[in-house]
């Protein structure tokens, strides 16, 4: 098998497998947020802003707009852990991402438009874990990562 095909089967560093598990993760939590069941007030979800009643399992507060962005994040995940250098920059790229929306969580005022994502106390602190894991991950399995030369 030739280094082209394996790179075709799947991911070979961890930090791509890091990069594709945190992809799939955001791609299920999209697909999840959109489904009556695992996201409670489903009737009551709105395309953007706090007041959509939408909660995924009953905690973290999702809108339609909510659901897009978790999707798209997944795709881009998945996208980038083929090779080892975007798989780190997804990961570290996409760890100061969401610990920039942990701090927006913080700081805005959740009753308000400025809330328009929407997010709430379960959320903000879901995006710091998040966040502070993406970037840890990539750092520590970056580094080792067998970065191909270009011929």
């Amino acid at each position: 098998m030739s280094a082209r095909s394996r790179r075709a089967a799947g991911p070979g560093s961890l930090v791509q497998w890091a990069a594709l598990l945190v992809g799939v993760a955001f791609l299920l939590a999209g697909v999840l947020g959109m489904i009556p069941g695992p996201t409670t007030g489903y009737d009551s979800m709105t395309f953007a802003g706090h007041d959509s009643g939408a909660e995924l399992f009953g905690l973290f507060q999702v809108s339609v707009l909510h659901n897009i962005v978790h999707l798209l994040f997944g795709l881009v995940g998945v996208a980038m852990s083929r090779a080892p250098r975007p798989a780190r920059t997804y990961l570290i790229g996409g760890g100061v991402i969401y610990l920039a929306l942990w701090l927006y969580g913080l700081f805005v005022d959740h009753g308000t438009d400025a809330n328009f994502i929407p997010v709430n106390t379960p959320d903000n602190w879901l995006h710091f874990g998040l966040g502070l894991a993406m970037v840890v991950l990539g750092v520590l399995l970056g580094r080792n990562a067998p970065i191909p030369r270009r011929r």
